[in-house]
């Protein structure tokens, strides 16, 4: 009996694991199963689905029913967002300042910031013009006209320029590019904000123009790029992101770094020393004076980040060797 007993238990045991590893396994095939589905839900998270309205900076609200294909774009930054996203072979107009990538500089150019070929653009049969700014009303109209969606942006941060990029991608179903760029640019955002977070504030001057003296002022992406690079912008209080700026005013406050877009010959360092008043000033007496690539802090495109680490570099040299 006793032994008639133990195989009882014996067996009602093996049954209970094997109940126990059958129930396990359901579990496991079961969340496997779901596996495929949950990735592919992934996926449909990505595709754009069209027709797809969207706002742009100004109000202005445009209705795609598919991703363009003939893309026309008016500022050389928008050209850049562009082709960071892939998305040279529908680029079939640009203006003549759009000269990055390389690739940029050999399509076909259609006029400058100021002035433009509408007929060409009408005559090329474009989906889409991306310009920067309002634009102008009539032109803005004859292009709505033709049937040519028109959208507008002017980013003034690295979060608006973030946000652009990840726009176009959607308006375009190039969602993964977009989310592949941002987050290196976000990436590389946090690392010069991390360097120069303890380091002492370092007071700053961008000289946007010479003749006369106009300063980035509040509002302006330089001012966002000298705060973030650990600066203190000298004109951060002015009254307007581009004011004029008194000569005596910057003597006064004295900055240590001046900074400058290296564009035009009346920006030489030895020029700069030579103005009236400017021997005074701390950044002329200590040789810190910085000439930045043009086209890259100029530029609120996908390398504004580039401009962001030329900026710290410049403001907390001795962070980065």
């Amino acid at each position: 009996m006793r032994n008639i007993r133990k195989n009882k238990i014996a067996i009602m045991f093996t049954i209970l694991v094997l109940i126990m590893a059958l129930s396990v396994g359901c579990t496991s095939n079961n969340q496997d199963a779901q596996k495929p589905e949950e990735k592919n839900n992934e996926e449909v998270e990505s595709v754009v689905e069209y027709p797809l309205e969207i706002e742009d900076q100004f109000g202005n609200k445009v209705v795609f029913e598919k991703a363009p294909e003939r893309i026309v774009s008016l500022a050389p930054s928008h050209t850049e967002i562009l082709f960071s996203l892939g998305l040279g072979d529908n680029v079939v107009v640009v203006t003549s300042f759009c000269d990055y990538p390389e690739e940029a500089s050999t399509k076909e150019q259609v006029g400058s910031f100021q002035e433009i070929n509408l007929e060409r653009i009408i005559e090329l049969e474009a989906d889409m013009v991306f310009q920067y700014g309002p634009g102008d009303e009539d032109i803005n109209n004859s292009l709505e006209e033709a049937g040519i969606k028109v959208i507008s942006y002017e980013p003034e941060t690295i979060d608006e320029v973030i946000d652009l990029i990840k726009t176009i991608g959607k308006i375009t179903g190039k969602t993964s590019e977009a989310e592949e760029i941002t987050k290196d640019m976000i990436d590389r955002r946090d690392a010069v904000v991390e360097k120069t977070k303890d380091a002492d504030k370092v007071k700053v001057f961008y000289e946007i123009w010479h003749d006369p003296l106009t300063a980035a002022g509040p509002g302006s992406f330089m001012d966002e790029l000298i705060t973030l690079a650990g600066g203190d912008n000298i004109a951060k209080d002015a009254d307007s992101p581009y004011p004029q700026f008194d000569v005596e005013k910057l003597i006064e406050r004295d900055p240590e770094v001046y900074l400058a877009a290296d564009d035009m010959e009346e920006r030489d360092p030895e020029a700069i020393k030579q103005r009236p008043g400017y021997e005074n000033i701390s950044a002329i007496k200590n040789d810190k004076i910085y000439l930045l690539e043009p086209n890259i802090v100029s530029r609120p495109g996908p390398r504004i980040v580039e401009a962001l680490e030329l900026v710290a570099k410049a403001i907390h040299p001795e962070l980065f060797q």
